[in-house]
């Protein structure tokens, strides 16, 4: 079924996704990076559990049990990374993963945006669409992330922008 074939793709985006944050939590040294990291990491998994359930009511043949208007993600913190006590290492951290993150949502909005115009199920369009929303608030948070990250970065390694 085409239906669950797109959800198996969007399964292993989020899968992905949750699996890079915890490996970039799991390499940091400080707590407030691995807590941002680990943040994003369960926004991927919360997005994962959704798609299968998701999958899971479809493949059974049976009624959606998702409660699609009524998802919600997790409180972000107002900044989810700030260089206060960062080692060099983890501020290279920071600006990699924010950097391929920005590109990981990216890649997932477009694919959430297609499989919600190729999606047959009223249910699954709705939460293609939810994603492809969230998604591109993470996109656009990430690269502001990115942007500052990038730029006192780059002043950490005594690189002038004048």
């Amino acid at each position: 079924m085409k239906e669950l074939e797109i959800i198996k793709k969007a399964v292993l985006i989020e899968k992905e996704g949750y699996e890079f944050y915890k490996m970039a939590a799991e390499k940091a040294t400080e707590e407030d990076v691995k807590d941002a990291f680990m943040f994003l990491a369960n926004e991927e998994k919360a997005h994962l559990d959704w798609l299968m359930s998701l999958y899971e009511d479809i493949k059974a043949d049976r009624n959606i049990t998702l409660d699609i208007e009524n998802l919600k993600e997790p409180d972000q913190p107002k900044r989810i990374f700030t260089w206060k006590n960062v080692s060099p290492e983890s501020g290279s951290l920071a600006v990699s993963v924010f950097g391929i993150g920005a590109n990981m949502e990216k890649n997932a909005i477009d694919f959430y945006r297609k499989a919600a115009k190729e999606s047959e199920i009223p249910e699954a369009k709705a939460l293609f669409e939810k994603l492809v929303d969230w998604e591109a608030e993470h996109m656009d948070e990430f690269q502001k992330n990115y942007d500052q990250l990038k730029e006192e970065w780059w002043d950490k390694q005594g690189f002038s922008t004048s």
